[in-house]
């Protein structure tokens, strides 16, 4: 974690995480017809603004945090200017910068608690089974020498542990999919 007074850090951390990253950010500034003095203005700025960051640990993307630091720059930019094509700001604010939406984050999340619950009532061979295997990574044959069992029974642990996890899923998708359609025959949603 950077603090103010830790700037060498930070400055390690922008040329090696940041800088690498300009010349992609350069080119889609060119292809959104930016001159080159623009560029380089915007490109001083969020170089700036990132410079007076307190911490950069809560930055997992630095390529997409940078992009959309100088996306948001020029935006405030065009915004200030007094002639700009509106096509030009709508262009630029429909960028994807390929994140997920904080929307798609939330659901994901969910679907993940609602994973480990479903695993959590496993026989406990075979959750700790298939949690070796799908979240830690570990092989068959890996697990098969801590669980003291064959491959073929890790296999069959996670296969039928897996079966029976999507077969609840898919129950409690029906049951929620019933619920619904019940609710809007009702007229609740009207």
């Amino acid at each position: 974690m950077a603090k103010p007074a830790d700037r060498p850090a930070l400055a390690n951390w922008i040329g090696a995480s940041v800088m690498p990253h300009e010349p992609k950010v350069r080119a889609w500034l060119g292809r959104a017809k930016v001159s080159r003095d623009d560029i380089d203005d915007l490109l001083q700025e969020a170089y700036c603004k990132l410079a007076g960051l307190d911490t950069f640990d809560h930055i997992e993307r630095p390529d997409a945090y940078f992009f959309s630091l100088t996306r948001n720059l020029l935006l405030r930019k065009l915004r200030r200017s007094s002639v700009v094509p509106l096509t030009t700001i709508a262009e630029i604010e429909a960028f994807d910068d390929d994140r997920p939406s904080p929307e798609r984050e939330a659901a994901a999340r969910s679907d993940f608690d609602r994973v480990r619950k479903l695993l959590s009532a496993l026989p406990e061979r075979s959750r700790r089974i298939i949690e070796k295997r799908k979240f830690d990574g570990l092989s068959q044959r890996e697990i098969a020498s801590s669980e003291g069992i064959s491959e073929g029974m890790v296999e069959y642990h996670v296969y039928q542990g897996i079966k029976t996890v999507i077969r609840a899923l898919k129950e409690q998708d029906e049951k929620m999919a019933q619920h619904l359609g019940e609710h809007e025959q009702k007229g609740h949603w009207r």
